[in-house]
């Protein structure tokens, strides 16, 4: 509608003389936020200027070439804006028959192959609550930028080596007695990282010890390799477990163990080439100062590689793998120095795809920063099954006889709803304090209450009958209708938007605002027994259908009944 109001100005300002793309013209159209002044307001000022006079008066010209125009019920002048108040009628009868088309959820914005890396774990310990907003980010743009056209390829690089894993492996070959894990494996495998972190407080030498394990271990040690395996299998193994739950699945794995050494070479090439240089204790550095940042090691004094060494590598490997048009990196704002060198280091040395490191906001709880070390972190498991026995005990209040299998579906299905909601409808790009009570709510904003909006529709469709559908006529439209028509319509724009700037948020704050029309309609529209069955039957099928598409981009199921 903006888009038309744009183009009929255009073709009006004709008549005035007075030349303005319609591009700016759109820029320019506001949507009121006082109702009384229509449905859309454009400001004249622009318009003035060119005329010579007063913004009202070029209004009051502008209109009179405006007007009996059948998509608008009222055009008018006030203070030097044009107000449009849409034809309800017309604009409903034009939007049924859109938001009913099956092909209205498919937009193709754009068709390139995107391959995004999410979360990159350590192997030493259990995925967080830091890990979940990551994963909840990651499969929610992968999702939506599926859902506009691209082809999209999720890996996951395991960080499974390193002083953190033996930090696991010393204390669990010197306390763990061979045992096997008695409890979900990468719990198991974090329980000796925590026990770690309490030895070394009290005796220092602990951490010389991991770090001569680590040097056992790049030394082809047997005996600490089949430690490192047996445990990297049980952390592996309880990620899985997770990613299922969560429901994740990955195109392809990217081991640490595997490649840390294979960007050495790359390092030497770019030292011949003079791109590197060899500080005086023997280090290969590249000098980014030109670029604001600082001079930063490639490779240490003794030859071994460091994690900028890795990533060179891997961005080539993947490349080679899957020649994606974009590679997206979902990492905390901890790492935007590490990304903003990786960068630039790869274009020197001849790396043109295109690249994007996606900076999320750190997670928080109201107690403070977790730290994993010292036991205090948050299990992203733990949280959930938290999250899920608060769930069940409301599920319980409402219902008597519920069976097992249907509380426990029902609930997990309702924490995830929970979790990811309130993990998304915050800005990506902001530290974020989790509150699990507030994201637990049943009321307000929040995922459960996008699943009641969602099984009330539902609800709706089994009372539907052939004979409520017959009078196919819109005749006439109230203001609850009309909303929740207008925020359907908005569906392609906001999808557009979202994926055009990597932002879930902008899907999870139109969930909620389309869920809270659905549910003024709901509470003041009868569907079946009203001479407007059809148009109402109409709304209630195309919210059901876009709803449901709308909540999987977030990744969330949705219940047909609550």
């Amino acid at each position: 509608m903006k888009k038309y109001i744009a183009s009929i100005i255009k073709e009006k300002l004709k008549h005035l003389v007075v030349d303005i793309s319609e591009e700016e013209i759109l820029y320019k159209i506001e949507i009121p936020s006082n109702k009384k002044f229509g449905d859309f307001a454009f400001p004249c000022f622009i318009i003035s200027k060119k005329i010579s006079v007063n913004p009202n008066s070029a209004a009051l010209q502008l209109e009179e070439l405006l007007i009996n125009n059948e998509e608008f019920e009222k055009i008018e002048v006030v203070g030097g804006y044009i107000n449009f108040t849409i034809n309800k009628v017309n604009f409903a009868k034009k939007k049924l028959a859109d938001i009913l088309n099956p092909n209205f959820k498919k937009v193709i914005n754009s068709q390139k192959k995107i391959l995004i890396e999410f979360p990159s774990p350590n192997t030493n310990k259990p995925l967080h609550l830091g890990h979940l907003r990551n994963i909840t980010i990651g499969e929610s743009i992968a999702r939506i930028l599926e859902s506009v056209g691209n082809e999209v390829v999720r890996v996951n690089l395991y960080n499974d080596r390193g002083i953190h894993i033996c930090k696991s492996m010393l204390a669990y070959q010197k306390f763990g007695e061979d045992k096997e894990p008695d409890k979900k494996s990468d719990h198991f495998v974090g329980d000796y990282y925590v026990l770690f972190g309490k030895l070394a407080k009290e005796d220092d030498s602990y951490n010389q010890k991991a770090q001569e394990m680590l040097v056992q271990w790049e030394n082809g040690n047997p005996e600490i390799i089949s430690l490192w395996e047996k445990m990297n299998h049980w952390a592996f193994k309880g990620f899985e477990q997770t990613f299922a739950m969560l429901g994740i699945k990955y195109d392809k794995y990217y081991y640490e163990s595997k490649i840390y050494k294979d960007g050495k070479n790359i390092v030497l090439d770019g030292l011949k080439s003079g791109i590197f240089s060899k500080r005086n204790d023997g280090a290969v550095i590249i000098d980014l100062t030109n670029e604001g940042l600082d001079k930063k090691v490639l490779l240490r004094p003794d030859g071994t590689t460091v994690y900028m060494t890795q990533d060179l590598y891997l961005a080539k490997l993947k490349d080679e793998d899957f020649n994606a048009d974009n590679s997206i990196y979902i990492v905390g704002n901890e790492q935007d120095y590490h990304f903003n060198a990786l960068f630039i280091i790869l274009k020197k040395i001849g790396f043109q795809k295109q690249l994007m490191h996606l900076s999320y906001g750190m997670v928080e709880l109201p107690e403070g920063r977790m730290k994993s070390r010292e036991g205090t972190v948050v299990d992203a498991d733990d949280f959930i099954e938290m999250v899920k026995q608060l769930a069940k005990a409301e599920i319980v209040k409402r219902y008597n006889n519920i069976s097992e299998d249907e509380l426990e579906n029902k609930s997990l299905t309702i924490t995830l709803a929970a979790i990811k909601y309130s993990l998304l409808k915050t800005g990506i790009f902001k530290n974020m304090i989790f509150n699990p009570k507030e994201a637990l709510s049943f009321d307000g904003d929040t995922g459960s209450y996008l699943l009641y909006s969602y099984a009330r529709a539902f609800s709706i469709l089994g009372k539907i009958n052939a004979e409520l559908e017959k009078d196919g006529e819109v005749k006439e439209i109230n203001e609850f209708e009309y909303e929740l028509i207008k925020q359907l319509s908005n569906y392609q724009d906001v999808l557009k938007k979202s994926a055009d700037e990597l932002n879930p948020s902008i899907i999870a704050h139109y969930a909620y605002d389309l869920a809270s029309a659905f549910n003024e309609f709901y509470h003041t529209c009868p569907v079946l027994k009203t001479e407007q069955a059809f148009v109402r039957i109409s709304l209630v099928k195309a919210y059901v259908n876009i709803f449901k598409h709308i909540l999987s981009l977030l990744g969330i199921d949705v219940l047909e009944k609550m």
